[in-house]
This record gives structure tokens, sequence and C-alpha cells, in this order.
């Protein structure tokens, strides 16, 4: 059963038919789903080694490094060797979006504001090669130690982690690039059948994600350097935790919205938002719900 208040935000948001459509998204589970890390091999090695093992998959269009697999659960994808030594990494389609939106480059001077469990770390040093200077930010200890893990394991030798609230990080530090996948309700990853989500998605955990958010984001605009990007993420659906924050930092007059390409993800289900360049995914058995704006920092 899906929450009350949730179902009259998304129909007062959405609308209707597309609100139906997102329900539908949340009764189905999600497909195994995962990136190739290319700092130890290669997509051709693991597509042998997957159908050797009679694991059969897809490719994704807009990401030569994505499988999604036909016929497997992720227990046995954690049986195999490929996992256990950092080939590969499991990570959802979406989560893989913000890294490729925000196009890390070598020698960059890059920040992942809220880096566990390292998905997305991980993916802009196989990106950039091991060849970008990462900061992997982290406040809560016990994910922290996890992250260090993911980072070890797939031999990203580029990232610091900091065990820290990135709200509190000194204003003296200066970014070229920003990743914020900031901490949110995860109105996008809903899964009907959970037994305890009435339990755990409440409207508290909404209003102290926004508040969290907006602290992070205005944080993330002091220590980005002037003229440079950042990219604000979420897997939420929600336009209070999405629009209305990236809306409010608009107000303060130090950004602007660089418009996300669609086309850098052709073939995604995309929501509508409200500030044009902007980018919603709309829940299915392929992505979650996800958010994203790149926001550049004024001169």
């Amino acid at each position: 059963m899906i929450p009350q208040f949730l179902y009259e935000m998304l129909e007062n948001q959405y609308g209707n038919e597309l609100t139906h459509k997102i329900i539908e998204g949340y009764c189905q589970k999600r497909t195994v789903t995962l990136r190739v890390n290319t700092l130890k091999t290669n997509r051709n090695s693991i597509e042998q080694i997957l159908n050797k093992e009679g694991i059969t998959f897809e490719e994704v269009s807009w990401n030569e490094n994505a499988l999604i697999l036909q016929n497997v659960n992720e227990q046995k994808v954690q049986n195999l060797e490929i996992y256990k030594n950092g080939k590969i990494y499991l990570q959802s389609l979406s989560s893989m979006m913000p890294v490729i939106a925000i196009e890390p480059k070598a020698k960059e001077n890059i920040l992942d504001m809220a880096s566990a469990p390292g998905g997305k770390t991980t993916q802009i040093a196989a990106i950039t090669n091991n060849e970008a200077f990462i900061t992997a930010c982290e406040k809560n200890k016990i994910r922290a130690e996890r992250l260090k893990y993911n980072i070890e394991k797939q031999g990203a030798t580029s990232v610091n982690v900091l065990v820290e609230d990135s709200r509190n990080l000194s204003n003296y530090f200066s970014f070229d690039k920003i990743l914020l996948d900031a901490p949110c309700s995860g109105s996008g990853t809903i899964y009907l059948e959970d037994e305890n989500l009435e339990k755990v998605f409440t409207k508290e955990l909404v209003q102290r994600s926004i508040k969290t958010q907006y602290e992070l984001l205005k944080k993330a605009v002091n220590i980005l350097k002037p003229g440079q990007e950042m990219l604000y993420s979420t897997c939420s659906i929600l336009e209070d935790e999405n629009e209305k924050n990236v809306q409010k930092l608009l107000k303060t007059n130090a950004i602007d919205i660089v418009p996300i390409d669609k086309n850098l993800f052709s073939g995604a289900p995309f929501l509508q938002t409200s500030i044009e360049g902007t980018i919603s995914i709309c829940p299915t058995n392929l992505y979650e719900g996800f958010f994203m704006a790149k926001i550049k920092k004024k001169d």
C-alpha cells in the first residue's frame, strides 16, 4: 500500500495518469544491473565470463560499461569471482547517470559529498582512469569503512576519504567539480511489497531530507570554484526535495542551471520537471526514480 500522503504529493505534482505509472514502477522488483570496472578489466572479458556462467545480459545504449543481467539475482552475482575481485560493481542504472552528466576529467579536483557506499566515487575514478584528485566524504564511521573497502576493492587509488559531514567542511576548500548525491527520502526507490514501508517512509523523513539537502547545496556552492559545475542528484521524485531546493538556490543569484542533454541517456523513462534542463527518471523494473540538476557557480 502506498502511504496516503505520498500518493497525494505525487498526484499534486504529476497528475493522475503519471502517478499511476509511478505506482506501477513501485510494484516491480528491480532487475540486476552492473558496471564493468575499467580500472581492472573491460566489457569484453566480463561478457565472456558471464556467457561461461550461463548468465544472459543486454547492453545499455547510453553506457558502454553497463550491463543488464536477465536470469540471475544479486546473491548469485556476489558469489562470482569477478564480483569478489572488484572487476564489476553492482549499481543501479539511475545511479550511474550523475557521474556521466558531470563529465569528470583527469587532473580535476573533485568532491563527492555523500559518497558511501562508493558506487559513484569509484565510477569517477574509472572514467578518469585514476587521474583525477577525488575527495570522498562520509560522516558515518561504519559507512565510511564500507566506502574505504569498496574503493580499495575497485582499485580506485585516486581517492582520499574524509570521515566528515560535508556541511562542516571548511570554506577554504575549493573544487573544480562537486557531486552531491544527497541523502533523501528515497521516494524513487520504493518497493510496495515492503512490509515496513509505512514505518520507514514518513512525512518527517521527507521534511528532514529537504532541510539537509538545502544545507548541503549551500555548502557545495560555497566550496565550488567560480565558473565551475556541480551535479545535484537524489533518488527522490518529489519536487520538494528536488526542484524546490534548486529554485531556492537560484534565488540567491549565485548559480545558473546548465541543461543536461537527455540524449546522454536515450531510452530512459523521463518524467516532467518544473525546471528546464533538469532530469527526472520514472521508477520502472530497470530504473530507480531519480533526479538530476547540473549547476554552475557564477563568476
